[in-house]
């Protein structure tokens, strides 16, 4: 009976080392501030403004909206892909939109970068939805 409970505490151990690994080897967080905040003209939809700050490497990992994003690459440079279009590479002054529900992401290559992001989306429902 000890014996098994040391091989537990000997699996358990090397379980968590590889967590543990495979969490620092993502790539680190965006930071999203909201900035304003609208109602719309149609019923039950918002304009949302934010600033998404992206370190070194940083990625927004794959996601969704409940509605429309329209973007400016403020600062660096980005891979951007979208499900079902080519993979793009934006710099800082580039535009771009990504359609309701569709999933999509964003990597900072080489260096930190900012993107000014507006979302056209219905109220109520979170602005962004990881995907799976």
């Amino acid at each position: 009976m000890m014996k098994t409970n040391r091989t537990r505490m000997i699996v358990m151990s090397g379980m968590l080392v590889g967590v543990t690994a495979v969490l620092a080897a993502q790539a680190p967080a965006i930071t999203r501030t909201v900035l304003q905040r609208a109602d719309m003209s149609w019923a039950n939809h918002e304009a949302v403004t934010a600033k998404a700050e992206f370190p070194v490497g940083g990625s927004a990992g794959k996601h969704t909206h409940p509605g429309e994003e329209v973007s400016y690459v403020l600062e660096g440079t980005l891979t951007f892909e979208v499900e079902g279009t080519p993979t793009k590479t934006l710099k800082a002054g580039d535009v771009f939109f990504v359609p309701a529900g569709k999933v999509h992401n964003a990597t900072a290559m080489g260096g930190k970068a900012t993107v000014i992001a507006n979302y056209f989306v219905e109220k109520g429902k979170p602005l962004t939805t990881a995907a799976q």
